[in-house]
């Protein structure tokens, strides 16, 4: 497969995970259109860098699913805490929560 496909793959998934989380109200959804942009990303970083032959994308891709892996483990803690005391994750109840 030729290498520009698949960055359009990628741009394909961005677009959807940016449009997601400007349309979506819901804090879930936004949250996983946010992981689909990480994705989308990583998956242009893996390209660009076997197209060039190194392994500097690929290592910058790795370290951005571990920084995706914590933020997962974070976001998920604040989406449950939020639903637990307004029973809705929606992102205007979120904003209840300021003082």
């Amino acid at each position: 497969m030729n290498p520009v496909n698949y960055l359009y793959l990628s741009a394909l998934l961005f677009t959807i995970g940016a449009s997601g989380v400007l349309i979506r109200r819901n804090l879930i959804v936004i949250f996983m259109c946010v992981e689909l942009m990480l994705n989308a990303a990583n998956l242009a970083l893996i390209t660009f860098s076997r197209m060039h032959g190194n392994l500097d994308g690929q290592i910058i891709a790795f370290f951005t699913m571990v920084v995706a892996a914590a933020e997962v483990v974070v976001g998920l803690a604040i989406i449950v805490t939020l639903y637990r005391s307004r029973h809705s994750a929606s992102v205007d109840d979120a904003s209840l929560m300021k003082l």
